[in-house]
């Protein structure tokens, strides 16, 4: 009998080393890990409904109840229109765009725009006043196309001087910055008169320009500002502005401040005596994560 001891003891591992090895495939067919790839009869999971909670959202990790986003075509090449965008000129006419007698005239006055419109883009006419889309706007997206007049005839901020006023009161600045010294929250670019530019994007003067700008309205409670107006701005698909909070609306030489105003209003460019030109403007309303 002690002969056949080591032969016993063998067996009852071996036997041991089997079981715990059946346990482990079972294991590992039951839980497969992350990637694993499903069964030939079984089509592969779409979302889960026993994952954890996301922090401060109600929807769980890779939850299968969570809406889908809205599908759009994006525009056909860098910077064209998406299939959701507002387009406010697209080089034909002025028949979405208002005119107001002077720049801050508030609230906007209906007055047929006078600047000049050929060959795919508007140009501004002195005198004419500024103009200010039909269209409303609060949180966006907005590109636009500009050009400051070529030949430098003046300095500063008599050379190619316009502006992209968002809701009529939150400007960013349009201006010849090439090779032109002027105050730094003044030039191309800039929060105007509140914060410069990150970096000078400028191009020559007479070569298209373009910005792409999100814009996060303010929100008023009564006569209470409960959350100031956000921008980014890129100047030649270069970052200009990070999400910079803005102070207030649009002043010269004095801190502008925030006074209530309606969700939506007019996009505005300005007209500040100098034959800028624009083309290729459209918008894009911004909506909220999960909505339809």
């Amino acid at each position: 009998r002690q002969a056949n001891l080591p032969y016993t003891v063998g067996m009852r591992i071996l036997t041991g080393w089997i079981l715990v090895s059946a346990l482990f495939v079972c294991c590992a067919q039951q839980s497969p890990r992350k990637g694993a790839k499903a069964k030939k009869d079984e089509p592969p999971a779409i979302g889960y409904d026993d994952t954890p909670f996301l922090p401060n959202q109600k929807w769980r990790v890779h939850d299968i109840q969570r809406p889908h986003p809205r599908v759009i075509t994006p525009g056909a090449a860098v910077g064209q229109p998406p299939s959701d965008a507002v387009v406010l000129f697209d080089g034909k006419d002025l028949s979405g765009w208002r005119a107001t007698p002077k720049d801050k005239d508030h609230p906007f006055q209906t007055l047929e725009p006078r600047w000049k419109v050929e060959k795919g883009y508007m140009e501004v006419v002195p005198d004419t006043g500024s103009i200010y889309s039909k269209e409303k706007f609060g949180n966006c997206q907005l590109h636009i196309e500009w050009a400051a007049p070529a030949g430098a005839r003046s300095s500063s901020q008599l050379r190619g001087n316009s502006g992209v006023i968002l809701m009529g009161r939150y400007e960013i600045q349009v201006l010849d910055s090439w090779q032109n010294a002027t105050y730094a929250d003044g030039q191309a670019g800039s929060i105007y008169g509140q914060f410069p530019p990150l970096v000078n994007a400028s191009r020559k003067p007479g070569e298209w320009q373009s910005y792409d700008i999100v814009f996060e309205a303010p929100r008023f409670e009564g006569e209470k500002l409960a959350k100031p107006a956000y921008a980014t701005v890129f100047h030649n698909g270069v970052l200009l502005h990070h999400r910079q909070e803005i102070i207030g609306r649009m002043e010269h030489k004095i801190v502008g401040t925030y006074a209530p105003h309606d969700p939506a209003e007019p996009l505005l460019l300005q007209n500040h005596g100098d034959p800028v030109r624009y083309r290729n403007i459209w918008v894009r309303r911004l909506r909220s994560y999960d909505e339809p």
